[in-house]
């Protein structure tokens, strides 16, 4: 054991040390704008989760300092770890990089072991939740980031000289932040949230819930429980209510058989966090298709946590057709038999139906999605989540449907799960985050050269800082000269 306190001092020196032998931060380089007397921001963020602060990180350290990042919820509980991820540990290897960008000390083993040394490391199996979550928040504080909570986005427009205006909601004050670039860093939902079968949508919100809606656990205390689904959330969810006290749980399944295998781990490498941009869309469409085709198992734990429970009951080949309220309760139709519950839980997704946000209105009917003309029936199935994605450019950036309909979606970048398709997993899941946050840094900060070339050739010609100073040599040829005379 060590004095985790001591460890984490020492590790935050390591780090120190480490950013200077990189010479990171490098210096600040993007010249500053204003709207009248206001500032103008490079680059926010929209979400400090993950992904939020990995972008932000690699573009501080890049020399683009003039960045903010904006979170709705309080300080802390950003990201789902606190809030909807049910799980008791992370699915992930507890030795991934994770969003280290590329430096030792920045990673979750340098934080575990400086906190409970590197034996303790060896004997974790899986990392913890909330012992994560407390690695995020450290890492946010560590890294000076600057992140603003309990701060919704509640409208995004084009404003002056190209640049973007976001209007800001804090303690029911609204106010406007320009900025160069935004970014989309909103996590696991992604552009449109969750994703709610047809069935639910005209039953009393009192009956039912997402998976990552906010829910009561402990009123479900005594209750007869459904869980629809059959992915990681629908066991979390599952076996967080039977550990709360539900009466019964049954779980009800579409397939006939629960998958067993997770194919993307089995071809995870290198070439597939860098080259899956690269390939040809039908490519790209269709690995996916066949890994959501093959659906990604739960895991083993997450399942026994469940099936553990006597009060537990899985059902396999049994869709649920509808749902109908009987008073107090509801009732579930499916093939197999009719299921009464005091409460649903729906484990089915998200979606990529961002034309309902308020939020996005100015610009989210002019996005290409991969349904624009990108999707051939060659490709695979065509589901609906896939062909609603937006079809993204290289620096996760939208696309517009039509040339010149909506210029400032060139600045506007979804670095969230709805780019998988485009770009792989790199903006979602630990494993490549770090690959994803430098390829946003790379595109962002080509980007804003660009747009300053000017002031960028006009510094070159300014300079004049000498190398030189005239004295450190003597010119031989008016010698020559008078020689040969």
């Amino acid at each position: 054991m060590t004095d985790s306190t001591s460890g984490l001092e020492a590790l935050e020196d390591r780090i120190a040390k480490d950013l200077t032998l990189l010479e990171l931060p490098a210096k600040s380089w993007v010249p500053h704008r204003a709207v009248d007397t206001q500032a103008v921001l490079d680059v926010i963020f929209v979400g400090a989760g993950m992904c939020g602060l990995a972008g932000a990180a690699r573009l501080k350290l890049a020399g683009v300092d003039n960045i903010a990042l904006f979170d709705a919820a309080p300080e802390g509980l950003e990201g789902p770890w606190e809030t909807f991820a049910r799980m008791q540990t992370l699915r992930s290897p507890k030795t991934l990089a994770g969003p280290c960008l590329g430096i030792p000390s920045l990673t979750f083993r340098a934080f575990y072991e400086a906190n409970w040394g590197e034996a303790a490391f060896e004997e974790m199996d899986k990392i913890p939740k909330g012992v994560w979550m407390d690695y995020l928040r450290w890492y946010r504080k560590v890294l000076a980031l600057p992140v603003t909570n309990d701060t919704s986005v509640t409208k995004i427009a084009a404003g002056p000289d190209g640049l973007i205006a976001v209007t800001l909601e804090h303690q029911s004050r609204s106010r406007v932040e320009y900025c160069r670039h935004l970014v989309l860093a909103t996590g696991r939902s992604g552009l449109g949230g969750g994703a709610t079968p047809d069935f639910l949508e005209q039953i009393d919100r009192k009956f039912w819930a997402h998976s990552a809606d906010p829910i009561d656990f402990d009123a479900l205390k005594g209750k007869r429980v459904v869980v629809i689904g059959a992915g990681a959330s629908a066991m979390d969810n599952a076996a967080t209510a039977l550990e709360a006290g539900a009466a019964s749980l049954d779980m009800l399944i579409r397939r006939k058989d629960m998958p067993r295998v997770n194919k993307m781990t089995g071809i995870g490498s290198q070439g597939v966090v860098h080259g899956m941009r690269y390939l040809p869309d039908q490519w790209k469409y269709r690995f996916n298709d066949y890994v959501n085709g093959q659906q990604v198992p739960p895991p083993s734990s997450s399942t026994r946590r469940v099936s553990r429970h006597d009060n537990a009951r899985i059902f396999l080949g049994c869709p649920v057709e509808a749902v109908t309220q009987q008073g107090d309760h509801v009732e579930l139709t499916t093939p197999v038999a009719n299921f009464n519950a005091d409460f649903v839980i729906a484990a089915t997704g998200f979606r990529n139906d961002f034309i309902g946000r308020s939020e996005f209105a100015n610009f989210a009917p002019h996005i290409r999605t991969w349904k624009d003309d990108v999707y051939e029936p060659s490709m695979g199935a065509p589901r609906p989540f896939m062909l609603d994605a937006p079809y993204l450019g290289d620096a996760f950036q939208f696309l517009e449907k039509q040339e010149g309909s909506c210029p400032m979606l060139a600045k506007i970048h979804c670095f969230n799960d709805a780019a998988m398709l485009s770009h792989g997993k790199l903006s979602g899941d630990i494993p490549a985050i770090s690959a994803g946050a430098d390829r946003l840094m790379r595109g962002i900060t080509a980007k804003l050269f660009a747009e300053d070339v000017e002031i960028h050739f006009a510094g070159l010609q300014a300079y004049d800082v000498p190398e030189l100073r005239g004295d450190e040599w003597v010119d031989a040829t008016p010698s020559l000269l008078e020689a040969v005379k």
